[in-house]
């Protein structure tokens, strides 16, 4: 009865280790994202000629600098938590169990909000910087 126990265990924590390992995927993705939009920011191939072209690259490149900063504390947390899922499994009291499972589903909810924060800015900078873009000449 033990053993099938802690083989439950095991699994769970197998899968809750897994989810964090999907999490730091995406968290690996939007890194490469925001080096991309950083510098298409910061170029100069958008329509010299626009109107308030300065400041919404300024409030883009703020709003960026925020969803840099809760992503470095979402990955703090991360990493936090699974050192806990390690030291879960060695835990015996069923407190640890629920303790880590609402842990989990917190770090899942500031996961799940920074990634759809950076997918709505990311659509507005691309909405926006698609139509100002300069043209080419074919030569």
């Amino acid at each position: 009865m033990e053993n099938k126990t802690e083989d439950r265990k095991l699994a769970t924590i197998q899968k809750l280790h897994l989810d964090a390992q999907k999490w730091k995927s995406s968290f690996s993705l939007m890194n490469d994202e925001l080096v991309f939009i950083e510098q298409l920011l910061h170029s100069y191939v958008f329509e010299p000629n626009t109107s308030n072209l300065f400041e919404r690259l300024q409030d883009f490149l703020e709003r960026l600098k925020l969803i840099k900063i809760d992503k470095t504390n979402v990955q703090n947390l991360m990493v936090q938590h699974e050192n806990n899922l390690g030291g879960s499994i060695e835990c015996r009291n069923s407190k640890c169990d629920e303790d880590i499972h609402v842990e989990h589903e917190k770090l899942k909810a500031n996961v799940a909000n920074c990634l759809q924060q950076f997918q709505i800015l990311k659509s507005e900078i691309f909405n926006y910087a698609g139509g100002i873009l300069k043209s080419r000449r074919p030569d």
